[in-house]
């Protein structure tokens, strides 16, 4: 189990993870000040969303069945739709929507590269399972920017078209049950590369051994992506 924990502990807030599709059953959990400064939350937020919609659109390049080219482009454009939405708020606060996201291209290419599969059944898979799990924490770490981040938190639970991802899926396992095997592993393998960019989103310097505090986000957003694999027939 990965430890990342804060050095002080003056204030506690709650934090609150959601769990895609559910109005209730959510994880409540006391933290320290973990949440970033604003525009290093608004920044990933906003490059995260580019990211998908980039690697979508390479997916509608790589298809020449018409119907997933379709399906492809619906979830490319709501990915594209929700960058848009946090880059205007960050315009609305002055600032250079390319400045604030820069600083994360490097590590946030790294981990699409590292979650880009051999064949695109898998890179849609992860794309799914990914935005699920960050949009949740992100959603999360919301609560703490007042009204800007009310406004992210409503572009975060834009329909995201992952149904259409979801439709993708299920065709292929239900074709051959080695792509079951297949993408059940696969799915398994994303969670400590997504966990480690929900690490990088908190604020550096506050991390310290305090296994007991952040044991339940860990425990909210693998139940949760537990549930994605399940709803979709891929063992957890």
């Amino acid at each position: 189990m990965v430890n990342w924990f804060w050095k002080r502990a003056p204030q506690r807030r709650t934090l609150k993870l959601r769990s895609r599709g559910e109005a209730s059953g959510t994880t409540r959990v006391d933290f320290a000040e973990l949440a970033p400064e604003l525009n290093r939350f608004l920044g990933q937020a906003a490059y995260l969303q580019l990211g998908y919609f980039e690697t979508l659109s390479r997916g509608i390049r790589g298809t020449q069945e018409l119907a997933r080219k379709e399906a492809l482009s619906r979830a490319a454009g709501a990915a594209l739709d929700k960058h848009r939405g946090i880059v205007q708020v960050i315009a609305e606060r002055g600032d250079d929507p390319t400045q604030v996201m820069l600083p994360f291209r490097e590590n946030l290419d790294e981990f699409r590269r590292k979650t880009i599969g051999e064949r695109q059944e898998e890179t849609l898979l992860a794309v799914y399972l990914t935005a699920g799990m960050l949009d949740d924490f992100y959603l999360a770490l919301a609560g703490s920017y007042g009204e800007t981040g009310e406004r992210v938190a409503a572009i975060l639970r834009q329909d995201d078209r992952g149904g259409e991802i979801v439709s993708i899926i299920q065709e292929t396992i239900e074709s051959d049950d080695e792509w079951r095997s297949l993408l059940s592993m696969w799915g398994r393998r994303l969670v400590g590369d997504t966990l480690l960019v929900c690490r990088d989103a908190l604020r550096p310097g506050r991390l310290v051994a305090d296994d007991q505090r952040i044991e339940p986000v860990y425990t909210e957003l693998m139940g949760a992506h537990a549930r994605r694999m399940d709803a979709m027939g891929l063992a957890s």
